[in-house]
């Protein structure tokens, strides 16, 4: 999914306790490149999957298809875990949360290893304040 500018503009402040904009920005670019990188060799990484699910959630990110479905041709991104259609707000948030909680290491999403952790891990990153991102992020240097 290529990111552009409104994308950005649409994350809220307050669906990031730990982090800044600018931070969360820089990993969900980066997670997108590297998921696109992927699904070209025709591969798939379920824990990178589970953190580009929460921060599109996160960032209320609108997903196109590449074909229509049903008529459709996108939808806002769903709750990573519970699979609710409604917008990431603060109490949503909270909720996906603890659900991610209680299920990291005691159940895996089935054909998806590694999907549960990457939701935990970036919501743990964003929500609860870890510190540890879910994925490295190089730094950007200005020339």
């Amino acid at each position: 999914m290529k990111l552009m500018g409104r994308d950005l503009d649409r994350i809220r402040r307050e669906h990031l306790r730990g982090v800044k904009v600018v931070q969360f920005a820089e990993l969900w670019v980066e997670a997108e490149r590297r998921h696109d990188a992927l699904r070209s060799e025709s591969g798939v990484d379920w824990y990178l999957a589970g953190v580009l699910a929460a921060c599109r959630w996160l960032a209320n990110a609108g997903i196109t298809y590449e074909f229509p479905i049903d008529g459709r041709h996108g939808e806002l991104a769903r709750a990573p875990l519970s699979r609710r259609f409604d917008l990431a707000i603060e109490e949503l948030i909270e909720e996906e949360t603890l659900l991610a909680e209680r299920l990291v290491g005691r159940w895996e999403w089935p054909g998806r290893p590694g999907y549960v952790e990457g939701v935990f891990v970036t919501l743990a990153w964003v929500w609860r304040r870890s510190g540890v991102p879910p994925i490295e992020v190089k730094a950007s240097r200005a020339s």
